[in-house]
């Protein structure tokens, strides 16, 4: 892998990047983010039974220190492996904490824009939704059910955000050691709407970024029926204790 050239000024990046069953997509991803100056990838492994975590070793011995593997063996899921990646990013020096796909649905290419972005705010998502519709691929059953989501979360929760359950995101350290991490709960695709809130909760200035979302290449999505129940039920909960704290 090549070393991008490293900037004294510029803020230090760290990306986390869940993976499960991406074998064919990390290589690329990895060689993408790591042409980046100021930037460090934590791959967070969920037992991958095809081998996604062996890989991901090999290119953590090449990175020259740059790439390293988290191997999760507890329960399985989006959520946690993104709790247990935050916990590790707030022992570490960085300054700006990234969540993305591996995928390769998120382009590491517009990591600079939500890197500027966060000179003023304190989460900043790269958005789906923020110019119109920009995303490439998806059957119209997705992308109609993803843009009723977003209705759904902000009708109930007021949260004035174009991309409510955006996946490709950075915050600040000092915004995302103040989420009350060991309280999110959500697992599934609802974690991002869950962040979110409770970001706002506590005070988070939240911005928005255009990129173009373009589905996997590779790979089969990780969507299922409990997925999305779990995200019609999780806005009623966390507005449900949000009035009830308040009491």
């Amino acid at each position: 892998m090549p070393d991008a050239p490293v900037s004294a000024a510029a803020p230090v990046a760290l990306i986390l990047l869940p993976t499960y069953n991406e074998r064919e997509n990390l290589p690329t991803m990895a060689e993408l983010l790591l042409a980046q100056p100021n930037l460090r990838v934590l791959v967070i492994d969920d037992g991958s039974p095809d081998g996604t975590g062996a890989l991901a070793d090999e290119l953590a011995a090449a990175s020259h220190g740059r790439l390293q593997v988290m191997h999760r063996t507890g329960k399985r899921g989006l959520g946690r492996s993104y709790l247990d990646g935050m916990r590790a990013a707030l022992q570490t020096d960085a300054d700006l904490v990234f969540q993305m796909d591996a995928d390769l649905s998120h382009d590491p290419k517009y990591i600079p824009d939500l890197v500027r972005g966060a000179a003023t705010a304190d989460v900043v998502i790269g958005s789906r939704y923020l110019q119109g519709v920009s995303v490439v691929n998806w059957p119209l059953r997705r992308l109609i059910l993803s843009t009723f989501a977003n209705w759904y979360v902000r009708t109930i929760t007021g949260i004035e955000v174009r991309d409510c359950t955006a996946g490709f995101r950075c915050f600040r350290r000092e915004a995302l050691a103040r989420l009350p991490i060991d309280r999110i709960t959500s697992d599934g695709y609802s974690f991002q709407v869950e962040t979110l809130f409770l970001a706002l909760e506590a005070g988070c200035r939240v911005s928005e970024v255009p990129i173009i979302f373009v589905e996997r290449r590779v790979g089969a999505s990780k969507i299922s029926s409990g997925v999305i129940r779990e995200s019609v039920f999780t806005p009623w909960r966390l507005v449900l204790r949000r009035w009830f704290g308040r009491r």
